[in-house]
């Protein structure tokens, strides 16, 4: 063998083993990431399939699959009243990926997830059937969300104080998730991304927006857990009018006839009180408010229901009178209408805060439990005494003063309004919200709600809590109550 051919076949076998190595580690160590590649469209079609798994509502799917016309994605997603719990199962589409309970439980619903396949499964790679995931949505608390929030835009959340259930959740405006399941939907898509009102946002978990007086509650927690006064009906220390601390900014009540001066903590609440909030927060100072706050979920980077909330923030580095400015909720306090419901829960389970969840349980196909989510995790966020005194206080709100369009008859009722300004120098129109908890006067059951209603189309002057949020609120807690 001459001295070139010797050459090219050394060259030759190098080649060949450069081959040999590189499929080996493709196939060792790449194979999991290629397969995982979101643009290995294998992966797409392998997921649909077949039927998907489904998310359930009160015993009943919301969701579905149906076959397509000849496309190798063989069937899509379909929803049953799409737009009224599109907030709770977000979409999962062909072409641009999912979203909430169908992305986060994507694995169980397309019958990939590891804790579906049996050992012969797990060692042959054969698909088995999807599970389905079980929500602790009640259809007459969403339904009446819905319907109550109408063209209305702003969000919802209702939940059961004692066990953490969110019963009802709704974004509004709302979306179809049906319109955008397929490959050929780019116009409907486009249609929502370019919707200026964001319908593909959920508003109850994702819009953290200033609380205005409904943090009242929070700061009167504060201010009773701390001892600056001993009880809701003892007199504070709160000049009306009154001047921001080290500024001539005066603070003004939205009632000048309201009783304010050196009212009461259920005066103030009564009255919406801007004077004494922002006067005991300033007393309180940041670092105590913003404990309570922290204790009732604010600042939680990681809330999940399982869907994740934004984080709900009350801030840090103010001076005096930024911090007066937070004690009405204002300045840069953002909440989520699920922060604020879960205010409500607590003081209405006696200072505990149960663990928010929306998914009951995750079954395989034959509704065995994969996973299972308890009812009653709770830590303790005030002292019962606290609760009890604020519960009283809110039950005045709303038989006395600016809260009455949430009464229920036969049920105690307590509430808390907001208007929240919006925009620079309150430009916009202002945020009305409503926090409240119900309790019905025979069977002893409880339901805690928040809504917020960033536009409704009403005029400037007739934005408030009572007028557009507290009817809402109203609804929602009849529905949960069954009266």
């Amino acid at each position: 063998m001459n001295k070139t051919i010797r050459r090219a076949s050394v060259f030759c076998l190098l080649m060949v083993l450069a081959l040999l190595v590189r499929a080996t580690w493709v196939q060792a160590y790449e194979a999991r990431a290629l397969a995982d590649d979101a643009h290995n469209r294998r992966n797409t079609i392998a997921q649909y399939a077949q039927p998907l798994g489904d998310i359930i509502v009160a015993g009943s799917p919301v969701t579905g699959s149906k076959e397509t016309d000849g496309d190798d994605l063989r069937y899509k997603r379909t929803y049953t009243q799409g737009e009224l719990y599109a907030a709770v199962t977000g979409y999962s589409s062909q072409a641009y990926g999912a979203t909430q309970l169908e992305g986060i439980y994507g694995d169980v619903l397309d019958g990939t997830d590891d804790r579906l396949k049996n050992p012969a499964d797990a060692l042959t790679g054969v698909r088995t059937d999807p599970g389905d995931v079980l929500t602790t949505i009640d259809p007459g608390v969403q339904k009446a969300a819905y319907e109550a929030l109408g063209d209305d835009r702003g969000a919802a959340v209702a939940m059961d104080p004692e066990s953490g259930r969110i019963l009802g959740m709704v974004s509004s405006p709302s979306y179809d998730p049906s319109a955008i399941s397929g490959t050929g939907d780019g116009d409907a898509w486009q249609k929502l991304l370019d919707d200026p009102s964001k319908p593909l946002v959920n508003r109850a978990l994702r819009q953290p927006l200033p609380p205005g007086s409904t943090f009242k509650l929070v700061v009167a927690s504060a201010a009773l857990e701390d001892g600056l006064y001993g009880s809701v009906d003892e007199p504070t220390d709160s000049p009306d009018p009154y001047t921001l601390p080290h500024t001539s900014t005066v603070l003004s009540n939205e009632n000048p006839a309201a009783p304010c001066e050196n009212a009461t903590l259920r005066t103030a609440l009564q009255y919406s009180c801007n004077n004494v909030f922002a006067k005991v927060a300033a007393d309180l100072g940041q670092d105590k408010v913003k404990a309570m706050a922290d204790a009732f979920g604010f600042d939680t980077k990681e809330l999940d229901v399982p869907v994740r909330a934004s984080q709900s923030v009350y801030p840090t580095g103010m001076d005096q009178a930024q911090t007066a400015l937070t004690g009405i909720g204002q300045f840069e306090v953002t909440a989520t209408p699920m922060q604020m419901a879960m205010v409500s829960a607590a003081l209405a389970d006696g200072g505990e805060l149960a663990s928010p969840h929306m998914v009951s349980k995750v079954t395989d196909s034959d509704g065995s439990t994969l996973q299972e989510f308890p009812d009653g995790a709770t830590r303790r966020v005030v002292k019962e005494s606290t609760a009890q005194q604020l519960r009283s206080a809110m039950v005045t709100v709303v038989e006395q003063g600016t809260g009455g369009n949430a009464r229920i008859d036969g049920a105690e009722v307590g509430g808390k309004t907001g208007t929240a300004q919006n925009g620079v120098d309150n430009g916009n129109t202002p945020y009305a919200w409503f926090t409240s908890y119900a309790k019905d006067d025979s069977t002893g059951k409880q339901v805690a709600v928040a809504v917020v209603v960033e536009d409704s189309g009403a005029a400037r002057s007739e934005v408030s809590g009572n007028g557009l949020a507290a009817p809402i609120a109203q609804k929602m807690m009849k529905a949960a109550l069954k009266r």
